[in-house]
Parts: C-alpha cells; sequence; structure tokens
C-alpha cells in the first residue's frame, strides 16, 4: 500500500463568491473544493475525458462541512485534499481550506463518493487497483 493521493491548489477570492460586506458565501467554498476534488481525482486516474467517455462518474453522496472563520475579497486561500478512507464501493475525501497570508483554518470538509455508471444510474465497484494501491 502506497501513500494516499493528495492534491493541492489555492485560489484568489473574488467579487462573486462573496456577500456585499466581502466575506465569501459558504457556496463558494464548496466551488473551491469541487475543484480540488476533481484534480485530485485526475490523479486517481478519473481524467475528465476519460469519465466523459466511459460514463463511470464519481457521484458525490455526502458532505460536511466545518466553517471554522471567514475568508474575505482578495484573500488567497489554499485548498488541500487528500483520499482518506476507500471501501469497495464508496470513497471518502478530506479537504482543509487556509488563508494562505497568516496559515489560518478556515473551513474543514469531508465528502463521500460512490462510482455510478450513467446513464444507467447503477452503483460500480471501485477499481481493485485503488484497493491494491490505497486501501
Amino acid at each position: 500500500m502506497s501513500d494516499r493521493p493528495t492534491f493541492e491548489t489555492r485560489e484568489e477570492v473574488m467579487f462573486f463568491d462573496t456577500d456585499c460586506g466581502g466575506v465569501v458565501h459558504n457556496i463558494a467554498y464548496l466551488r473551491m473544493i469541487e475543484t480540488c476534488r476533481t484534480r485530485l481525482a485526475a490523479l486517481m486516474g478519473m481524467k475528465l475525458l476519460e469519465m466523459a467517455s466511459t460514463h463511470l462518474f464519481p457521484v458525490l453522496t455526502r458532505t460536511e462541512v466545518d466553517y471554522k472563520r471567514p475568508a474575505k475579497l482578495g484573500d488567497w486561500i489554499v485548498i488541500r485534499g487528500r483520499l482518506a478512507e476507500l471501501s469497495r464501493a464508496r470513497f471518502i475525501c478530506e479537504f482543509e481550506l487556509v488563508r494562505e497570508s497568516d496559515g489560518l483554518l478556515l473551513v474543514t470538509a469531508r465528502q463521500g463518493l460512490a462510482l455510478v455508471q450513467m446513464p444507467e444510474g447503477k452503483p460500480a465497484r471501485l477499481p481493485a487497483e485503488w484497493l491494491e494501491q490505497w486501501g
């Protein structure tokens, strides 16, 4: 078993991420997490174009978010994601969002996912290689 995949990215808080007071909306954090998770999935072998051709997609089944501190307009946020757990049919990714300027933890999140074959909507087992490599 090797180390589980991780991915780190960063984003600047834009006007569209904030309310009239310049504080980040809760949904904006989820967009940042989604970007990080998509890139993490690519490291795990689920590249966007391949998923589009195989019609096998990771589907979000659960999201838990803890909002610790607010980010504001112009902040740079570092988003760290990692594969935390996996079973034969589901996997869990965890995320931390940290303000780059002071290192303060802003948000933690945990997401459960399952692979689904589309258009049938049929759940699929995780690739055997995942369990061998990261199980």
